[in-house]
């Protein structure tokens, strides 16, 4: 019997669903919200809104798309958490009434185990390969940093992250202050592509072998820009394409070095990264040299599945129903959740 599962993503700010039907995805819609950019991040009660408005069409289209109806699903996955717990409770609220009208089983799924996930996202008719195990992923993203790895699909543990900010955060801040609108990453990610990644040097955490750090390089940007800008107040205008690249090479140095050291002392040779983060063109060309000279068979996400979206729920979702780890009707969103 064929296996369909419908997916619910609510975590932040983009309305997502998806279907998943035997391992394969048939459809994965998002409704973004504009709202946010001239807050210059996202506001938790205009997102939580933003849902509840969207949700049902999303969901609608989402089915039509796949050529499905509500009769033929076989379960509903949702996120659960982390993330914003107004936004959390309209995905898990109709996650929740979606099952209980169909009278299917509601699996709730670890947002951040969904991002890893995503590598085994398949397509009909895609000749794409998925990690074997154990796997080794660099999951990171603007609210989360860490090395996790993946030992059976349901076994995951957590080796290193951050202790303070998230790399995403870190590229969003010194975006900022150098005046670019939210969210900044892509906007340091295409500047520097013309700029001098050696032309600036800053500053670079001593910490635990396999954990983050960030707060300490965002200050060193910021006095760094406060200081040249005493001395010339269009420095960061005359130097956007140079910081930009500087900045970009010193974050991707610092995660692709414990990365390096996570796969040498686990023996690890499948190496996968994830979340937004796994976006930046610099990263993925940077993991892709190192490929070659570490012997990694890598797995670099396609884009459009390194932000939120509900495919990464649903074949997260795919593999609990297949354990039949299945949640209650009295399961509720969690803003915080670990692996």
């Amino acid at each position: 019997m064929p296996l369909t599962i419908l997916a619910i993503e609510s975590s932040c700010d983009d309305t997502s669903a998806a279907v998943v039907k035997d391992g394969y995805l048939l459809s994965n819609l998002i409704a973004g919200q504009d709202v946010h950019r001239s807050y210059g991040g996202v506001v938790p009660e205009l997102a939580s809104r933003a849902h509840q408005a969207n949700i049902v069409p999303v969901v609608d289209q989402a089915l039509s798309k796949a050529g499905v109806h509500s009769t033929d699903i076989d379960a509903v996955a949702f996120t659960r958490g982390p993330g914003l717990l107004g936004s959390l409770l309209v995905g898990t609220s109709f996650a929740k009434g979606f099952a209980l009208a169909m009278n299917i089983p509601l699996v709730e799924v670890n947002h951040l185990h969904a991002h890893v996930f995503s590598h085994w996202l398949r397509e009909k008719g895609s000749d794409g390969s998925t990690p074997s195990l154990p796997f080794l992923c660099l999951l990171v993203s603007g609210g989360h940093t860490q090395l996790i790895v993946v030992d059976e699909h349901m076994k995951l543990n957590e080796i290193g992250s951050t202790i303070d900010d998230a790399a995403g955060e870190a590229f969003d801040k010194c975006a900022k202050v150098m005046g670019m609108p939210y969210p900044g990453g892509p906007h340091i990610d295409r500047l520097a592509s013309g700029g001098d990644p050696e032309r600036f040097s800053f500053t670079r955490p001593s910490i635990g072998k396999l954990d983050y750090s960030f707060s300490g390089l965002k200050t060193n940007f910021l006095y760094f820009l406060r200081d040249e800008l005493k001395k010339n107040n269009a420095f960061i205008d005359d130097n956007k394409e140079d910081l930009s690249a500087s900045i970009q090479k010193t974050i991707i140095d610092i995660l692709v070095d414990k990365l390096v050291i996570a796969s040498r002392e686990t023996g690890i040779k499948e190496i996968g990264i994830a979340g937004g983060v796994a976006a930046n063109s610099g990263l993925r060309k940077k993991i892709s040299l190192l490929a070659r000279d570490e012997g990694w068979q890598i797995y670099l996400p396609e884009l459009r599945y390194t932000t939120d979206n509900a495919a990464m729920i649903a074949i997260t979702g795919y593999f609990k129903y297949l354990d039949n780890d299945y949640a209650g009707q009295d399961v509720v969103p969690r803003a915080r959740l670990k692996i």
